[in-house]
């Protein structure tokens, strides 16, 4: 009986968005709260963003409509997850109109992870690959749930640089999450899920190439909230999943993040400072479409998330070499493409010398 209702909610969180999204398109025009393009900007005309109110308004509709059919649905925690929702999502929709500090927007980020936490969710403990659980005091289990939240809000809000792609991306993560709480049987995450994924496919139709309207910071920041709590909520209770999970699950914006602050260092920039060397960024300057770019993203999200599957259920020796695999491919992508630094591929040089001479002149 369960499984129809999330069925429901899937295809009623899509179908909310759908209806919703050309009505929140013309609040934003309304409002002002647009796009224009910049030197950064791939898009040469003004669009309306703030888009993320529609898939937030689909979420909430849905699940008030669908958790009450659920017996064994935790309410309360559902109801944190709105209320700090609730927060970002009205930063990010005054911050898609006004343009707002940095500062103002962590304040927004860290009064709703405090909601969060106030609700009764913060990572407990951190399961290492190898030894047992290690339980943590609030000292020290608050910060890192404030870390987490605001690094996985920001590290969405980074990569929502193409039509569709934060969008995408965040739909792949969230399906990860789904299949691994199905996996789990965590009933409150799989409605969640459920309900978030609908939303999220339901705005795809208006934002993958070409876009009719952006999500803005009121859905990347929503997204990323959103994920960093499911994580949280979805894993604070499996004692046999790493911790190496999330963050493989989230693979594709923390690994950009990561990779922009290294590059900033490398070139002495401030790492808070916008750049064009992102992922999508890079993959373009390839000569790859806006359209290729983001099926290309998707593809890598998918393969993150099948490494978050397998990681959940590796042994310890089979998690090492996953990490190793996982992480040997990322350097060689990353120095490959160029997404760290145009000149600087040690990993590249060190595997060209094992290449026929013939083939190294071929190549040059």
């Amino acid at each position: 009986m369960n499984w129809m209702i999330y069925v429901i909610g899937l295809a009623a969180s899509c179908i909310l968005a759908v209806l919703l999204t050309p009505l929140v398109k013309k609040l934003a025009i309304r409002f002002g709260a647009i796009d224009v393009p910049n030197h950064r900007s791939v898009h040469t005309r003004v669009m309306p963003r703030m888009g993320g109110l529609a898939i937030f308004l689909a979420f909430v509709g849905t699940y008030f409509i669908i958790a009450p059919a659920i017996s064994d649905f935790d309410m309360h925690v559902a109801l944190g997850i709105i209320l700090g929702g609730a927060i970002i999502v009205l930063v990010g929709a005054l911050d898609d109109k006004y343009n707002l500090s940095p500062k103002i927007k962590l304040l927004g980020q860290l009064a709703a992870a405090g909601v969060v936490i106030s609700f009764g969710m913060q990572v407990d403990y951190i399961k290492l690959p190898f030894g047992d659980a290690i339980d943590l005091n609030n000292w020290i289990s608050i910060p890192i749930t404030i870390l987490w939240i605001v690094g996985v809000t920001n590290a969405i809000n980074l990569i929502d640089g193409l039509d569709g792609l934060s969008a995408g991306v965040s739909a792949i993560a969230t399906g990860a999450i789904l299949v691994l709480a199905i996996m789990m049987g965590n009933v409150t995450v799989i409605l969640i899920s459920m309900v978030l994924l609908g939303s999220i496919i339901g705005f795809l139709f208006y934002n993958f190439h070409p876009a009719k309207i952006f999500m803005g910071d009121s859905g990347s920041l929503f997204l990323g909230f959103s994920l960093a709590t499911l994580s949280i909520l979805g894993f604070k209770s499996a004692t046999v999943v790493s911790f190496l999970v999330p963050l493989a699950i989230l693979g594709v914006p923390i690994s950009d993040t990561f990779m922009a602050i290294i590059r900033r260092k490398l070139n002495n920039k401030p790492i808070f400072t916008a750049d064009k060397g992102h992922l999508h960024h890079c993959l373009m300057g390839l000569g790859f479409s806006m359209r290729k770019s983001v099926l290309i993203i998707y593809g890598i999200s998918l393969a993150f998330g099948l490494c978050a599957v397998l990681l959940s259920k590796a042994s310890q020796w089979g998690t090492i070499v996953i990490i190793v695999v996982l992480l040997l491919v990322l350097e060689v992508g990353a120095e490959a493409i160029g997404i760290i630094s145009k000149s600087r591929k040690p990993v590249l040089n060190f595997l060209q010398r094992f290449r026929p001479a013939s083939a190294r002149r071929t190549s040059k």
